[in-house]
């Protein structure tokens, strides 16, 4: 008899576990499910530190989590028993955690946009909103919208423009050695995408446990290098009820619902389906 595998979730955060609300009331049951059955659960988003620090705590949460379109992974400190493993990857010690930076600086980044928007493109990043425009934009209350403006390696902006003047301003960007992805918004961001902290995670979680099956949940293309990283991808509905079409992998799992719903249902179906065959 081979020993069962043990499991590892990956999962964005908006439109997948939360909802538009920003709420995972939805996805109650299966995440209990996740806690009697000891499964990490990761989160990997777009969010920043801060901002994820705050859903960790509302979701009873202590393991690693991907921030920024995975610009950092962090570790909380002591979490992996072998941390010798970590050490191909320097990580730095900084506040409770071993961080592991895979972004370009955010100084950077706020550098290339105000010369992109000096090259006349009509662009205007987070870093540019006050905490009011932030809550307007992204319906964030004003205490999140402050954690959402400390960024370390990821920029979200808003372009005002055609599809031409669109694909335009990605090649200046790329042309700037720098690149973007799309979820609820733009986001200019350096070599770095959730799919590479995945992987990195993976491997140490490797070391700690042996043989794994990795699962992920997203709804937008930033998600895809995610979802192309594990053993079981999850396209989860977005609000109009559609998967986003650039979601396209081979065996990809098509929740059937909105959101955190749809991510409850596809997660307690994975695992009844992983445990028939155990």
């Amino acid at each position: 008899m081979t020993a069962r595998r043990k499991i590892i979730i990956f999962t964005d955060l908006d439109g997948t576990l939360l909802d538009e609300n920003y709420s995972f009331a939805a996805a109650h049951p299966a995440l209990r499910k996740l806690e009697e059955m000891t499964i990490p659960l990761v989160l990997c988003s777009s969010k920043t530190r801060k901002e994820i620090e705050y859903y960790r705590g509302k979701l009873g949460n202590d393991h690693p989590f991907i921030a920024e379109n995975g610009g950092g992974i962090y570790i909380p400190e002591g979490y992996f028993t072998d941390e010798s493993a970590l050490e191909k990857f320097s990580p730095a010690a900084e506040k409770g955690y071993r961080i592991i930076r895979l972004g370009t600086p955010y100084a950077e980044l706020r550098k290339v946009l105000g010369e992109l928007r000096e090259q006349g493109f009509d662009i205007i990043g987070f870093g540019d909103m006050s905490t009011d425009q932030l809550t307007k934009h992204t319906g964030l209350s004003p205490t999140e919208a402050l954690l959402c403006k400390e960024r370390d390696f990821d920029e979200p902006f808003l372009f005002n423009g055609t599809k031409e003047q669109r694909e335009t301003l990605f090649r200046a960007i790329r042309a700037k050695g720098l690149c973007t992805t799309q979820g609820v918004f733009y986001h200019l961001l350096g070599d770095n995408d959730k799919g590479k902290a995945v992987t990195i995670l993976a491997e140490l979680f490797r070391i700690r446990y042996g043989a794994i099956t990795t699962i992920a949940l997203g709804d937008s293309p930033n998600d895809l290098p995610m979802l192309k990283s594990v053993d079981f991808p999850v396209a989860v509905q977005r609000p109009d009820g559609r998967h986003h079409p650039s979601l396209t992998l081979p065996h990809l799992y098509h929740a059937g619902g909105i959101g955190p719903d749809g991510w409850n249902s596809a997660v307690l179906d994975l695992l009844a389906r992983l445990a028939e065959a155990s």
